[in-house]
């Protein structure tokens, strides 16, 4: 968040600045300052602003240079979706998300294996959040060899987006895919499934659906498995 930005989403709330520091917990002379670009938000009162001003998730900092996608365990990446608002996880106790979706949706691309809700709600936090940082995403997805999975679960929720008419975001999530496929893994890879047994793994190059089929995964999700009108 630029402090533009921030100064636009303080008078998006009709607030000045003294009111705003107030609120933010810090003097009107940090927060002119930060406005004004003479100071950088710092990770902590960017998350305090994002709350306050109830913007997108996808403004949640993320340490691009130190992210490690490995870090977040099966668990962690379930209490997360389910505050962002998942609706398959909705028995899940949860508070608020506090991880940017861009984040959430590479660690959870990045692990060997995943149960299977956790896979399927991939599309549905695409879909929830097409304003991602995708230049990051994609440079990311590539760096760490994901970019078949990334580009299978974008041309689910691509899917999903035309099936409910929502053009813009299906042209949006074409634009990255197509990106992706500049640099498709030769491999055949699984969705956050690699213990899966020699028999499956025959079985799914056999009856495996097109787009997984295009971006070489062993795997059954498909678009028509979700309610369309959710």
């Amino acid at each position: 968040m630029t402090g533009k930005q921030l100064r636009d989403a303080r008078k998006r709330k009709g607030w000045n600045q003294e009111q705003t520091a107030e609120r933010l917990g810090v003097s009107q002379t940090y927060l002119s300052l930060l406005e004004n670009g003479r100071r950088a938000i710092p990770g902590n009162l960017l998350t305090r602003a994002i709350r306050l001003f109830n913007l997108s998730a996808v403004w949640l900092p993320v340490d691009k240079d130190q992210f490690d996608p490995a870090d977040l365990h099966e668990e962690a990446l379930a209490e997360e979706l389910a505050g962002h608002g998942y609706p398959g996880l909705g028995h899940l106790v949860s508070r608020k998300g506090r991880k940017n979706p861009a984040e959430l949706l590479l660690s959870a691309l990045s692990q060997p294996n995943l149960d299977s809700r956790l896979v399927e709600a991939l599309p549905w936090l695409v879909l929830t959040y097409p304003e991602m940082d995708w230049d990051w995403l994609t440079r990311a997805a590539r760096a760490n060899d994901l970019q078949n999975r990334l580009g299978f679960v974008l041309s689910v929720a691509r899917r999903l987006a035309e099936l409910r008419g929502e053009g813009s975001k299906a042209d949006e999530l074409h634009r990255v895919e197509s990106s992706l496929k500049r640099s498709l893994l030769a491999r055949e890879d699984t969705l956050c499934h690699e213990s899966m047994t020699l028999a499956e793994r025959r079985w799914l190059r056999r009856h495996r659906p097109p787009e997984a089929r295009q971006w070489r995964l062993l795997t059954d999700l498909t678009p028509e498995q979700y309610d369309v009108a959710a």
